[in-house]
């Protein structure tokens, strides 16, 4: 049993070190669609409703592959999963490429959705650190595979200028340029998750105790994922946590670079901005995991809370005050970083090892929809109203995680 125990510790280690590095490779491309990819949208079709649609296309894409994401990890394990999730990616910022340098529409959408399985990976990535985790570290654990992103995700946002350097090598233009890069970064993270995840995590898991010993799991049916979930009161916990994080951090930062943009600001402006809300959700991660674990999930998740709420405050206030709204974002940031990392945390550790895959598969896709509408919803209702309504809508929506969360903590108390 100790040898046991030795060296599942050992293939976590080297499965950590493996998903750290695709991380901060594959989220340099995910990056550059909350910022770049904004403005080409609306570079491409001119048209506000278009542009709205255009600029969820990417959170759609994560939510549509997330699920498929976590069913094929289910049947085939982490490493064909995150591979094929990288390389889609890929592909979706190759027809960006075409899009930024001729104006198409068509692949702007079609690539957008694409480069949206570079977000299901990065968040199937999470779960795969826990698949091996002490149970005492499973927050922690989690938490570093969602910090090592922040170089990734801040350099992303800020691929223009890079962009501008290879566009005049090449003669594409800055954006057509960064996507590029981009390209190359996402097929780069799916080859180097497909090559050195090897054993893989979940299905060593199956085959030493999480399962039937040597058997490649099939994919549970959807049916008995969303049962569990219906009658496990953590994991629906969890799953409403999870949820109402990224409605509130979508549905604020991804209309935040037009909002400073019809303020004047420039592309350097709006990239400094988002990555500062970047950092805000990823670099403090290792210890909001340290929190989750030492103080648990719940009460992470009320620190996320009130940070989110606080956000939306100073949005409401200050919108016109671009120090202002830098600092909404990093709070915005920091506190959906409190509350996803808590929420799946609890949730791993709540779903049982039948649905576990495709179970986590399916909270990302549902995050990810819902994030998606919000996006969408988002964009009509900037151009009629206000940053300041936009941030005090977003804050009701907080209203029914509070009253779930003192609701548990009142029956646990």
């Amino acid at each position: 049993m100790t040898a046991i125990m030795r060296d599942d510790a050992a293939l976590q280690r080297r499965t950590m070190i493996v998903l750290a590095i695709t991380q901060v490779v594959g989220t340099v491309g995910v990056g550059i669609a909350p910022s770049i990819g904004v403005l080409l949208a609306g570079e491409v079709t001119q048209n506000e409703a278009w542009a709205g649609l255009a600029r969820t296309a990417s959170t759609l894409g994560a939510a549509l592959i997330g699920l498929p994401l976590g069913s094929l990890a289910a049947r085939r394990g982490r490493r064909i999963a995150l591979a094929s999730g990288w390389w889609l990616a890929a592909l979706g910022a190759s027809l960006l490429v075409v899009s930024a340098q001729w104006s198409e529409p068509i692949t702007l959408f079609v690539g957008l959705l694409a480069i949206g399985a570079g977000s299901a990976a990065s968040l199937q990535s999470r779960f795969a650190a826990t698949d091996l985790a002490d149970p005492r570290h499973r927050g922690r654990s989690l938490a570093l595979i969602v910090w090592v992103g922040t170089i990734g995700s801040v350099l992303g946002p800020n691929l223009g200028a890079p962009g501008a350097l290879v566009g005049r090598v090449t003669g594409l233009t800055t954006f057509a340029a960064a996507f590029l890069i981009a390209t190359a970064c996402l097929a780069l993270a799916g080859s180097l998750v497909f090559a050195l995840l090897r054993p893989d995590p979940l299905l060593h898991r199956q085959g030493t105790g999480g399962g039937p010993a040597g058997a490649r799991p099939r994919g549970p049916r959807f049916t008995a994922v969303f049962a569990e979930i219906r009658r496990n009161p953590s994991a629906r916990l969890a799953v409403i946590a999870i949820v109402t994080a990224q409605i509130v951090m979508v549905a604020v930062m991804t209309m935040t670079p037009v909002h400073i943009e019809h303020e004047g600001g420039s592309i350097n402006v709006i990239g400094i901005t988002i990555s500062l809300h970047i950092l805000g959700m990823y670099a403090l991660s290792p210890l909001v995991g340290v929190v989750a674990d030492r103080l648990g999930a719940r009460v992470a998740m009320a620190i996320g809370i009130v940070l989110l709420a606080a956000s939306l405050g100073v949005g409401a206030l200050h919108p016109h005050d671009m120090g202002w709204v830098m600092t909404s974002l990093i709070l915005l940031g920091l506190g959906w970083s409190f509350v996803n990392i808590a929420g799946s945390a609890l949730f791993s550790a709540a779903v049982s090892d039948t649905t576990r895959a495709a179970s986590q598969g399916g909270i990302d896709a549902l995050s990810n929809l819902c994030g998606a509408t919000a996006a969408f919803a988002a964009g009509p209702l900037l151009a009629v109203s206000s940053f300041s309504t936009l941030s005090l809508i977003a804050a009701v929506v907080l209203v029914p995680l509070t009253a779930v969360l003192t609701a548990t903590a009142m029956r646990r108390g």
